[in-house]
């Protein structure tokens, strides 16, 4: 009879430990990184900056109140949003 060894129960969960790992370095960290990235330019939000929404709508900001924004999409036309379906500030044309 061929003798069987014990094997050491860290050696089994090295390689679940190792995916673990590559799997945050991969996908978790970039994305909390990305998220803290979009709260402080949501912070640096100010009145007259050009925005896109999430949406995709395209205005600009005429006032910031602490979760919402007032954008003017059109002449006369102005909507509140919440702060955080902004996605971007769009940047100066000539810059």
């Amino acid at each position: 009879m061929p003798q069987q060894t014990a094997v050491n129960p860290l050696v089994q969960l090295f390689p679940l430990a190792l995916i673990f790992i590559v799997f945050y370095f991969l996908l978790i960290r970039p994305q909390k990184q990305k998220e803290k990235q979009h709260q402080k330019m949501l912070e640096g939000v100010s009145k007259n900056d050009e925005v896109v929404t999430s949406s995709g709508i395209h205005g600009t900001i005429i006032a910031v109140k602490e979760k919402t924004a007032t954008l003017r999409i059109d002449d006369n036309v102005k909507m509140e949003i919440e702060k955080n379906s902004i996605a971007y500030i769009k940047k100066p044309q000539n810059a």
